[in-house]
């Protein structure tokens, strides 16, 4: 099966003019910012007070935190290895049960946010939120596959810079391990890019032609030409968050020059400002993804979602 063509379209074009839309349209990123912050705000209140009373109740040698260095990195070594072996087993009891709460919720919350967003777009979208739910589902399984992965990566990178040297009697290579956290960081995420997109598109499908999560996911596989259309957009999308984390540690970093003479609550107030913006431009150029897919859609498929045999 197979759906039928009109007219061909460059996907970054569709999401430039697409940018603009949404630039024209705050509503959406406001629908978007209101149903994660609803539930990222809990959520970080949570993390925030079983993360202070783990701390609190670990003994933690905070003045040899205070003194690492990479100047003398087998000392630093030593120190992070006995903070995350104290740490380690009170974060594993909290994460058991907080890990799957958060998760659970997660997928609750972000179909019906999502839901309410391209409904707000194209309210002739069905409302399909259990479906969007089983989606979410599969595609957080397939991003903790993904973050397993990039452990593992660092667990290499670690016995490469770190474990290798140490067990020769040399000192850990820092600069070295960086390198590879940086390189192995980059490469997960442009890999989750290009191969993200039909997790990406199906809960739109599943809106456009009211279909099951099954179903959703077989035409996310189906879709022709388009499929190139939707790995660029994805690939763009990929290079905007790289930029937005680099801009946002930029603007970090922008006031340490002047750190004698900005105080401790002035410099709070900043990072908690520029943690804001990062936050809704990520939200922003969420729904220009989205829309970009439904828009893209529209321009490349006359009948929607019914198809023909070949």
């Amino acid at each position: 099966m197979t759906f039928e063509r009109d007219a061909p379209v460059r996907g970054t074009q569709s999401f430039v003019h697409t940018l603009s839309a949404c630039w024209e349209r705050p509503s959406l990123t406001a629908l978007e910012v209101l149903w994660r912050w609803a539930f990222g705000v809990p959520a970080l209140a949570l993390i925030s007070y079983e993360a202070l009373g783990v701390w609190r109740q670990a003994q933690i040698d905070t003045t040899a935190l205070r003194q690492i260095s990479l100047l003398d990195p087998m000392s630093t070594a030593t120190t992070l290895t006995h903070t995350a072996a104290v740490l380690m087993p009170p974060v594993l009891r909290v994460a058991e049960w907080l890990v799957p709460l958060l998760l659970v919720v997660w997928v609750i919350v972000s179909s019906f946010g999502r839901v309410a967003v391209l409904r707000c777009a194209d309210a002739q979208l069905h409302a399909r939120p259990g479906t969007l739910m089983l989606l979410q589902a599969v595609r957080m399984t397939a991003l903790a596959c993904s973050f397993a992965l990039w452990v593992a990566s660092l667990h290499a990178a670690t016995q490469i810079a770190v474990n290798l040297p140490i067990a020769t009697d040399h000192e850990p290579n820092l600069v070295l391990y960086c390198a590879l956290v940086i390189i192995a960081t980059l490469g997960m995420f442009t890999l989750w890019a290009v191969v993200s997109w039909a997790l990406s598109i199906a809960p739109l499908l599943a809106m456009l032609g009211n279909l099951g999560a099954g179903a959703s996911l077989a035409a996310a596989f189906r879709l022709g030409l388009l499929r190139s259309k939707l790995v660029e957009i994805n690939l763009v999308m990929g290079i905007v968050k790289i930029a937005l984390i680099v801009l946002a540690m930029v603007f970090s970093a922008s006031p340490l020059p002047f750190e004698s003479l900005a105080t401790p609550q002035f410099m709070a107030w900043w990072y908690a400002g520029v943690t804001v913006v990062y936050l809704v431009a990520s939200d922003f150029f969420h729904v220009v993804r989205l829309v970009a897919y439904l828009e893209l859609w529209k321009s490349f498929y006359r009948d929607g979602l019914q198809s023909r045999s070949m």
